[in-house]
């Protein structure tokens, strides 16, 4: 047993103590982090992770002692050794080490005041480095891509040391260049020529008798930036790159290594404290593997702001389509973070698309992790709004193709979709390759499935005559929150179309015609297991639907997402000629979630049509972070006796307001108008909402229901006529009834609350 480090800037520790400890919420009270009576005054915590959610033997820990008065000496113990000479004082009641090589399993931490009674004792859990913690038993099969991966110096990060995947941690120093324009190694004749420069510059005399400066031409290719101080620097980097959760990470932050190392208690001047976690979107072929690269730490704009930044393989939804392994390669890869360079400040979250499900969905079902969150081209996450509505345009897409080729006009296949883009239909069918597992190659593009990133899987896909093989879907991705169906290698999924008037709003507004109507929701059909076209609608497993409501693979937005601050900004895709899956309505979808959940959406934030970047050409970006960075900073210095969602709201500054921008003239003008689905400002004739195929079958704007509850059907639903013939052929279309959207899941299902695991960790499992 090693203790190294000890020791944390009094200022980052407190505020990162504010951030994560008044923002969290368990299901249990397993895990309780203090176990000291309730007199003791002393008490002990964990800083860079939960202490049931340790990984790699490492975490920083603070003991801590109410009484100013008492002045003996504490003693801390682990597992019986004494390790008090590893702490050191912070203030006048707190103590601080980063313990390290911790067995794996339990240990128990104990400090206690000499010449009393008082003590506190922590248990400490702590798991491999390579996972997992709280997502179940780790995929298999799994490639490891170390030997793919590009390192910021232009090389590659080598093969993995072990079936985890692992590598050896490393740090490379890169600078920009001058000539080239690019991110090259710093040499050690650059670093050398460095301390010379910097040792002259605090010296009147020549260094060893030198009256010139040979360093001049050495550094005339290293590039200068100004720092979030307004000081002008050197532009270099420092990128460490190792693997946690066999996924392979990258921290980054402006460095001079002249200036000295870095470690938890000695940061870099250059950075301003605080963290951006950056991802990756996609998700077609995001399965069996680690995947090449991460979301980018490499962000001039963000280290001219002081940000440090990181992300990780497992953290692109095109390598990684599982919100939950996403969650839990957060947690591990801040932990991570916190022990190599102390707390930060806050930590934002940033991302499209893929992006968007990750920062969403970890903001509320693992509080603290991230303190505000920056996405774009937004959905609310992966199960409902863009699987839903996936599996509808694939429906619809063989509907109008092969089942009714010759009936439906195109504008009229447009209004049954919702879509603003016909070509939205085909578009997004194609994109439902990801819950399809079969590949064919003689299958036309909207039709296909099977998609991997490996070429090594391509001769284990699953298909009819390989029934084991392995099934690139969203849900066999996710099986460890679904379950398998019984007897079988498939996972159960949340997925279910019985009682779906398609095309019902098209029908109310004279868009299509009663036979037009009755034809298509008698014929469209659904999916087997195999995502093949059936005549009977198809129906969600009951374990599955309940598991994803109760876990939040369905985003709640009543958790931790409730006192998060959101700004969610996109450029506008409904249009698109060839048709796109961004549509705006995704985002008023999530800002309807925190209306139904809190009763309001206070703390979040929409803007459409900026120029997205951080340069005086594309300043909207930049801008965004300087608000959140504001808001931020408001909410930790808010002495206010109110919860911290309150604290969210009131805090939220003035200049940052739902706005749109208008491009049409010569000049750009910024309209500050609230942001809804429906509506007649200018910022909804700018850029219209539409809906999904869903919601013109009456589904909520939410659109969070997997299985509706259903009801007879009632005359009183349709604007047009039906003769009696009509009406009781529509009654045989739904035997069953029609879906009563006013009424929640059929599953009564309910979110369980907040850091649910999947195992190992007993912790908040659930079952």
């Amino acid at each position: 047993m090693k203790t190294i480090h000890s020791g944390l800037v009094l200022i980052t520790a407190c505020i990162f103590l504010l951030t994560s400890c008044s923002s969290e919420e368990t299901i249990s009270t397993a895990g309780s982090p203090v176990t000291a009576p309730a007199s003791s005054g002393l008490s002990i915590q964990t800083l860079s992770t939960k202490p049931w959610l340790i990984s790699g033997g490492d975490v920083l820990v603070e003991v801590s002692q109410d009484s100013q008065a008492n002045t003996a000496p504490l003693s801390v113990s682990l597992n019986g050794e004494d390790i008090s000479n590893a702490f050191r004082s912070v203030s006048a009641q707190r103590l601080q080490a980063l313990l390290t090589d911790l067995p794996l399993g339990e240990s128990e931490l104990r400090a206690s005041v000499s010449g009393s009674n008082e003590s506190a004792t922590l248990t400490l859990t702590n798991y491999p480095q390579s996972g997992p913690l709280l997502s179940g038993p780790h995929e298999s099969p799994f490639y490891c891509q170390s030997s793919e991966f590009l390192l910021v110096n232009g090389e590659t990060l080598g093969a993995a040391t072990d079936g985890q995947c692992s590598v050896a941690t490393r740090v490379d120093y890169v600078y920009w260049s001058n000539s080239e324009q690019a991110f090259k190694p710093l040499t050690e004749q650059q670093q050398q020529s460095l301390t010379i420069t910097a040792a002259q510059e605090t010296s009147a005399d020549p260094i060893d008798g030198q009256d010139t400066d040979p360093s001049v031409a050495v550094l005339s290719d290293i590039a200068e930036i100004v720092d979030y101080r307004g000081a002008t620097i050197p532009f270099i980097v420092r990128v460490e790159t190792g693997t946690v959760n066999r996924a392979i990470y990258e921290i980054a932050m402006l460095h001079d290594p002249n200036t000295g190392n870095v470690d938890p208690f000695n940061p870099s001047d250059n950075w301003n404290r605080k963290l951006v976690y950056t991802h990756g979107g996609g998700c077609r072929g995001g399965w069996y593997q680690q995947g090449n690269r991460t979301g980018g730490v490499m962000r001039q704009g963000l280290f001219e702001q002081g940000y440090a930044v990181v992300s990780s393989t497992l953290n692109v939804f095109g390598q990684n389509c599982n919100d939950l392994l996403a969650s839990e390669t957060h947690i591990m890869v801040k932990e991570r973070f916190i022990e190599h360079y102390g707390a930060p400040i806050y930590t934002i979250a940033t991302g499209a698309s893929g992006g968007s499900y990750q920062s969403h969905q970890t903001a509320d079902n693992y509080p603290g992790v991230f303190d505000g969150i920056i996405v774009a081209a937004s959905f609310p996450d992966v199960t409902t709004a863009t699987i839903f509505t996936l599996a509808d345009a694939r429906l619809l897409n063989y509907y109008f193709t092969e089942t009714n080729a010759e009936t439906f006009t195109v504008e009229q296949q447009r209004a049954v979709s919702g879509f603003g883009s016909w070509a939205s239909i085909s578009n997004l069918a194609r994109g439902a390759a990801r819950l399809d597992p079969n590949y064919q190659f003689d299958t036309t593009l909207e039709e296909q499935g099977g998609e991997v990133s490996i070429a090594a899987l391509e001769s284990q896909r699953y298909e009819p005559t390989n029934r084991f093989g392995v099934r690139a879907t969203v849900y066999d991705h996710t099986v460890n929150v679904y379950g398998n169906v019984d007897g079988t290698f498939t996972a159960q999924r949340p997925l279910d179309n019985a009682g779906v008037q398609y095309g019902l709003a098209a029908l109310n507004d004279g868009a299509i015609s009663v036979r037009q109507f009755i034809d298509l929701n008698r014929d469209i059909g659904g999916f087997d297991r195999d995502m093949n076209h059936v005549p009977e609608r198809h129906r969600a497993d009951t374990q599955a639907r309940k598991r994803a409501i109760e876990s939040g693979r369905i985003l709640y937005g009543g958790a931790g997402l409730a006192s998060t601050p959101i700004i969610d900004y996109r450029s506008y895709r409904d249009h698109a000629e060839n048709g796109d899956i961004h549509m705006i309505v995704h985002q008023f979808s999530t800002r309807q979630r925190l209306l139904d959940a809190n009763g309001h959406a206070g703390n979040h934030v929409m803007q459409v049509g900026g120029l997205w970047g951080f340069t005086q050409d594309q300043p909207d970006l930049g801008e965004l972070f300087r608000q959140m960075d504001v808001w931020l900073m408001a909410i930790l210095t808010d002495n206010a006796a109110t919860d911290l969602a309150t604290k969210v709201v009131d805090n939220k500054p003035s200049g940052l307001r739902d706005a749109c921008w208008n491009i049409e003239g010569d000049a750009r003008e910024k309209l500050e108008h609230t942001q809804t689905f429906r509506g007649d400002s200018p910022c909804n004739e700018l850029y219209p909402a539409y809906s999904t195929p869903r919601q013109v079958a009456g589904a909520p704007l939410a659109n969070n229901i997997v299985s509706c509850q259903l009801r007879p059907l009632m005359q009183a639903d349709y604007s047009a006529r039906f003769t009696s013939i009509e009406y009781a052929e529509l009654s045989r279309v739904f035997p069953e009834g029609v879906c009563d959207w006013s009424r929640s899941d059929s599953s009564g299902a309910r979110h369980q609350g907040t850091w649910v695991s999947f195992g190992p960790s007993p912790v908040n499992k659930l079952y």
